[in-house]
């Protein structure tokens, strides 16, 4: 009876050192999936590579090196127009991203283009022909009912003379409203007037420069800025119609170098116009980061 007891209770000994062998060749530390020593070594599928890598290394050298020529004056790159780029994109992605690639394709695919991801220059001239697409078609000079003569305060120049402040009445109505509400944009920090909706008198950003020009004082602008080209001074030129403003948006007003313009750009304002202005019913003029357009809504 001894000898039966003894082997009774040795039996679920045996038992458990069995099962705890198997449970110890089981859970050595291998995770699952994970080949033991000896095995053979699944083989790691690489991710394959974005195919706009290539692409966003040519945009980040083309956005400065790109050669072309817009009104008779060569350009050198397109990072000055890379706000305008951006919205119509509708991306804020770096230019030198893929993400920015990605959205270049996708523009360039409902185009017609090939969908490359590269920014070259037969994408940048669809895009100026876009631009420029949306500018005002009909020049005809504006006449005398149509015009009304805006306060001084209106104006970047504070001595402006009276003939020089006409404005077209609906122009000037938008042009109104817009500056009601980047006044309401706090991140602006534009200099509140008296008046509600007015810009202080010590206040710059988003005064009017220049607005309706005849066509004798355009051609009086035109003598005495000779190398202007079509770029800049236009023979028929949309200030005639009373619906081109210029608006000062930084550095020196009106000045197309290069470097002048590559501050404008960068500027809050600009910025909140290129975002914003098309809800007052304003276009941009590419080249001249201080035109714009009344086009109605």
């Amino acid at each position: 009876m001894k000898y039966f007891r003894l082997r009774i209770i040795s039996f679920p000994v045996v038992l458990v050192a069995l099962s705890g062998s198997v449970f110890l060749e089981a859970g050595r530390g291998y995770p699952q999936g994970l080949a033991r020593p000896g095995s053979a070594i699944p083989a790691v599928k690489a991710a394959p590579a974005s195919p706009f890598i290539a692409a966003a290394k040519r945009n980040a050298s083309l956005r400065y090196d790109l050669n072309w020529v817009f009104g008779g004056k060569p350009q050198r790159g397109w990072y000055l127009y890379i706000r305008l780029i951006n919205r119509l994109l509708d991306t804020d992605r770096d230019a030198g991203s893929e993400g920015f690639a990605r959205h270049v394709a996708h523009w360039q695919e409902k185009q017609g283009l090939t969908a490359s991801g590269v920014l070259d220059e037969e994408t940048l001239f669809k895009m100026i022909a876009e631009w420029q697409g949306r500018r005002l078609k009909d020049r005809t000079p504006a006449q005398p009912e149509q015009l009304l003569t805006a306060p001084i305060s209106d104006f970047y120049d504070p001595t402006r003379e009276e003939a020089l402040r006409q404005v077209e009445r609906q122009t000037y109505a938008a042009y109104k409203q817009l500056i009601r509400v980047a006044l309401k944009e706090k991140s602006l920090g534009l200099a509140h007037g008296a008046g509600k909706g007015e810009l202080a008198a010590t206040e710059k950003y988003l005064k009017i420069i220049s607005s309706f020009r005849s066509r004798e004082y355009q051609e009086k602008l035109r003598r005495e800025s000779p190398g202007s080209g079509s770029a800049g001074l236009a023979v028929n030129s949309p200030h005639f119609t009373g619906r081109a403003l210029d608006i000062y948006v930084g550095g020196d007003p009106v000045d197309t170098k290069d470097s002048n313009r590559a501050v404008q750009v960068q500027t809050p304002v600009y910025r909140w116009l290129v975002r914003n202005a098309d809800r007052f019913g304003f276009v941009p003029y590419c080249y001249e980061p201080w035109h714009w357009e009344y086009v109605g809504r």
